[in-house]
């Protein structure tokens, strides 16, 4: 409901740009799965901020040379596709809308 209190992020459902599984790893509380993605969109993806890695809202965990790394609890991990994804698989992403907003309100407001 819009009067309750907000957790995770927006989703909209737009693809901004794609990326690369190159790493999956498992340890005692999660799968990490390490992606790449073009330099670019970089800009966008900050430690402990927002992604959506095909439809799914997660935090990204570290920031890797060329990418990220997101840690996704076995919940998670069961119940998407994200169990499905392997090594060399490309994943749809989403930045954080509100990224891409202060950038535009940066970008235009030196235009007054």
């Amino acid at each position: 409901q819009p009067t309750d209190r907000m957790g995770g992020h927006i989703v909209q459902g737009h693809v901004d740009c794609t990326g690369s599984i190159s790493f999956i790893r498992k340890d005692d509380a999660s799968h990490i799965i390490t992606i790449e993605i073009q330099k670019k969109f970089m800009k966008y993806i900050v430690e402990k901020g927002f992604i959506a890695i095909d439809g799914i809202s997660l935090t990204v965990s570290s920031i890797i040379n060329g990418g990220f790394e997101v840690s996704i609890i076995p919940h998670t991990f069961d119940v998407t596709v994200l169990s499905l994804r392997k090594v060399g698989d490309y994943v749809n992403l989403e930045v954080d809308i509100t990224a891409k907003y202060i950038e535009n309100i940066v970008r235009n407001n030196s235009k007054y």
